[in-house]
């Protein structure tokens, strides 16, 4: 087990108002398994990722990553899990505009102390993985949306993360390129035995996953989807995949 939850929480508090956006969830993810979690717009999936990446912790309940409960860590070690374990991808690709590509990938590496040869020999190898070796020193706004984000997935993947957490990564991209980018990814999550978890507005790309879990009025729910060729199912509320 890669990551769990148990009975999780998150409160905000807006002046005199308090948003109780989590309510008790509980959750876990495996090595190997891949996620899709829906929900409507404000329903919380971008505070449950945040929480599940270490950026914010729960007000109250537990997170587990690799047996450390987050609650424990001081800032330093949170930051050091984080480094290590987690990789984040978002649905807009964040690219520093000027540096190449290449540079772009390498930049974890080498924040973590990772030496320049060994770090761009491993940049080209995730690049090339993705079919961009043929824009290796090109700069993002030389670059076309979907091959932008094949970027971010490579800077994602490159320290070898074992949690891989996607907030609507292909949301920015059209059908066709979406379909192309997420198969790419899936096949890196396979490839390297990631445990990951994808926000996602894509029925199409719900469907592709190993489970679907819905955030629904602060609760987790866990949604079956036996017929994975029906495009239209009852199992989803309309608000969900606009």
């Amino acid at each position: 087990m890669i990551f769990q939850c148990h009975d999780v929480h998150r409160v905000y508090q807006q002046g005199d108002a308090t948003l109780h956006i989590l309510k008790g969830i509980n959750f876990s993810l495996n090595a190997g398994e891949v996620v899709a979690l829906i929900g409507a717009s404000g329903s919380g999936k971008s505070t449950f990722l945040h929480l599940a990446g270490l950026l914010e912790k729960p007000s109250s309940g537990d997170i587990t990553i690799h047996a450390h409960n987050v609650n424990t860590l001081n800032n330093t070690d949170l930051t050091t899990l984080r480094r290590k374990h987690i990789g984040f991808i978002y649905q807009f690709h964040h690219l520093l505009s000027e540096f190449t590509s290449l540079e772009n990938v390498m930049m974890p590496l080498i924040i973590a102390g990772i030496p320049f040869k060994i770090a761009r020999e491993k940049a080209i190898l995730f690049l090339e993985k993705m079919g961009l070796s043929h824009r290796l020193n090109h700069s993002p706004k030389k670059l076309s949306g979907g091959e932008q984000q094949r970027v971010a997935i490579a800077r994602a993947l490159i320290h070898e993360p074992t949690l891989l957490l996607a907030d609507e990564p292909t949301g920015n991209l059209d059908d066709t390129t979406s379909e192309m980018v997420f198969d790419e990814l899936i096949q890196l999550i396979r490839t390297q035995k990631l445990a990951a978890l994808i926000a996602t507005h894509d029925l199409e790309l719900a469907l592709k996953m190993d489970r679907i879990v819905r955030l629904h009025n602060g609760v987790l729910e866990e949604i079956t989807h036996e017929n994975k060729g029906i495009k239209q199912t009852k199992i989803f509320e309309p608000n969900e995949f606009v």
